[in-house]
């Protein structure tokens, strides 16, 4: 995927750093509690370069279907993205919808294919297309519109042995009180740690992202977490000890979007 992907770039000081975080237990509870659930549809194109104007125009028929959805609560959230960071056969971009249900995902998904937009020229030309549908009980947002934000994504693999509430308190206690600071002074406008709802994959995959408005938001979030390193360091062997580095991943991507 593109927003939250399953295709990413290897980073050196990537989301990976969120395992050295921590903040005092107040804080923590405050802050890092589980929500309901918040879905995710994400559908990621690799487009032929040639063709990559013409998704400007696809976008745009997409938002009309999305704006409504929005606006009737069907939806919370949408948006579509492009990768700054290219891969060998990984997509290009992405488009995207949130929704407090399944349902909501559905009935979207659905006037979709009644509309004929995925049957468009541009869609037509993808390369390589697959879908995922994602879900998060630790997420936050601004309401409104952004364009030109940058999404960062780090992609993570538990360990065979690591505890069932492994993600839980990693959210809890690490990446939530961090970013929820971010999200509060305007350096982020969303965040969210995911898995798969639908399994297309073998479970154990998780996914931390976060949109930044301006590209200085993305120094800002690593310089946070850097000093977080220096004052607590000794959670990086625990979130090594639950979690496989071999896969870990990153993606940078760029794209407008809006939350209700």
């Amino acid at each position: 995927m593109s927003k939250r992907s399953l295709c990413v770039l290897a980073g050196s000081c990537g989301v990976m750093m969120f395992a050295l975080c921590a903040v005092p237990s107040c804080a923590q509870s405050a802050e890092g509690k589980e929500k309901p659930p918040l879905y995710t549809y994400v559908a990621d194109w690799q487009i032929p370069r040639a063709h990559w104007t013409e998704m400007t125009k696809a976008n745009a028929a997409d938002n009309s279907i999305l704006e409504k959805a929005l606006a009737d609560g069907t939806i919370v959230g949408f948006g579509n993205d492009e990768s700054l960071v290219h891969q060998p056969d990984s997509p290009t971009h992405d488009d995207w919808w949130s929704a407090m249900s399944l349902a909501g995902i559905v009935k979207v998904l659905d006037q979709f294919y009644a509309s004929g937009n995925t049957t468009s020229d541009v869609y037509a030309s993808a390369t390589r297309h697959e879908d995922a549908v994602l879900v998060s009980r630790y997420y936050n947002w601004h309401s409104g519109s952004y364009k030109n934000g940058y999404t960062h994504v780090g992609a993570y693999k538990l360990k065979d042995d690591a505890p069932d509430d492994a993600i839980d308190s990693l959210s809890k206690n690490m990446v939530v009180p961090l970013l929820e600071k971010m999200l509060s002074d305007g350096t982020i406008v969303e965040y969210e740690v995911d898995t798969m709802a639908i399994h297309t994959e073998a479970p154990g995959a998780f996914w931390i992202s976060y949109i930044a408005p301006r590209p200085e938001g993305l120094d800002k979030v690593q310089e946070a977490i850097r000093d977080a390193a220096k004052t607590q360091p000794l959670f990086g062997p625990a979130f090594g000890s639950m979690t496989d580095s071999k896969g870990h991943r990153d993606e940078l991507i760029r794209g407008d979007g809006k939350y209700k």
